[in-house]
């Protein structure tokens, strides 16, 4: 089973990867503005860590089909996807 302090790594880990998405001066605005919700929504601790993650996997699967979004930001998304999956309860 994994621990708390796992789930709580790994939550800081893929919000530090949407942090450098949304600073980086070549993602476009309404991406930024998208990821900037996600960050909100991921911090929000009236749901636990796993809600959390699941929530924002799903909406991260929307923002990652935007045509706009260039190859790099997508990979980007896809690591702070995958450290989301690892949060289990």
């Amino acid at each position: 089973m994994v621990d708390n302090t796992q789930n709580k790594e790994s939550m800081k880990e893929a919000i530090d990867t949407l942090n450098q998405i949304v600073v980086s001066n070549s993602t476009p605005k309404t991406i930024k503005k998208s990821i900037t919700d996600l960050i909100t929504d991921l911090n929000n601790e009236e749901y636990s860590l796993s809600v959390r993650a699941a929530n924002t996997i799903s909406l991260l699967d929307d923002v990652t089909q935007d045509p706009n979004m260039p190859s790099y930001v997508r990979t980007q998304l896809w690591q702070a996807v995958s450290k989301l999956e690892s949060i289990r309860e």
